[in-house]
């Protein structure tokens, strides 16, 4: 793995030098794009929009559009914005990780102490995984600000970007069904049906099945082989009104499984 981020955590007055990595990788397949013609692969190239000449990545800068003049922004700047958050994971506070919906997760990153961090580090770990609670901070990656918390996870200290509240879009003009008030016969039955499909979570049981079937399909057409063409599916907008006898249907072929 390489870091993509050097910088320290910042935790009341210890200070623990880490690097940073990414936790996770796709498990999706590297799908070139074609021309239908020659089967010619795609290249995607960045042109000047009035010479149409191609420009090297190297005399690429960034600049921000205001009224009809651009600002141009330099590396410094980025910095200047705030320095000490483009270099500092600073634990702002400690929170119960359940308190945070998982709707705010949105990307891990694994931490490795840095020369001389070791103990420091090994200390901020352990008392995560003692106390319960997470470490809420945030930092600056890639010259945008993220919310963040960190945990343990196994031997390393995981920190996870969350996305701010105004990230996560309203609900409220999507048509929903109102929230039921009381108990019912039929929300009785689907909460025993729940308890029936209740298991530990084993997220080693769960692979990327579709990936795998789609990589033998490939491997089918390489050898001159064409896959069975696949059932097409409807989704069906309308279902028998008695909740009642498909909850019973579903505990029933719960049972005959289970047997």
């Amino acid at each position: 793995m390489r870091s993509i981020w050097t910088g320290s955590i910042s935790f009341g007055l210890i200070n623990i030098p880490i690097k940073l990595f990414s936790a996770v990788q796709e498990s999706s397949l590297d799908l070139d794009m074609l021309d239908a013609k020659d089967l010619s692969n795609i290249i995607f190239k960045r042109f000047n929009e009035n010479t149409g000449k191609e420009v090297a990545y190297g005399n690429i800068i960034k600049g921000y559009k205001i009224e009809d003049k651009y600002v141009i922004l330099e590396d410094e700047d980025f910095q200047a914005a705030d320095a000490v958050k483009t270099k500092t994971i600073d634990i702002q506070s400690f929170v119960a990780e359940k308190e945070i919906d998982s709707i705010y997760y949105e990307q891990p990153y694994f931490l490795e102490p840095d020369k001389g961090a070791m103990k420091a580090y090994a200390l901020l770990r352990d008392a995560l995984a003692a106390s319960g609670k997470v470490g809420v901070t945030s930092f600056v990656l890639r010259n945008k600000e993220s919310l963040a918390i960190l945990k343990p996870y196994k031997d390393v200290i995981v920190l996870n970007r969350i996305r701010f509240e105004q990230e996560v879009r309203d609900p409220s003009e999507l048509k929903l069904p109102p929230v039921a008030k009381t108990s019912t016969k039929e929300m009785d039955m689907a909460e025993k049906l729940i308890d029936q499909l209740t298991e530990k979570f084993d997220i080693s049981s769960f692979k990327d099945e579709y990936t795998a079937k789609l990589l033998d399909i490939i491997k089918k057409k390489a050898k001159g082989k064409e896959p069975k063409k696949p059932t097409e599916l409807k989704v069906v907008h309308k279902q028998t009104d008695d909740l009642m006898e498909m909850l019973k249907a579903s505990l029933e072929t719960k049972k005959k499984k289970s047997s």
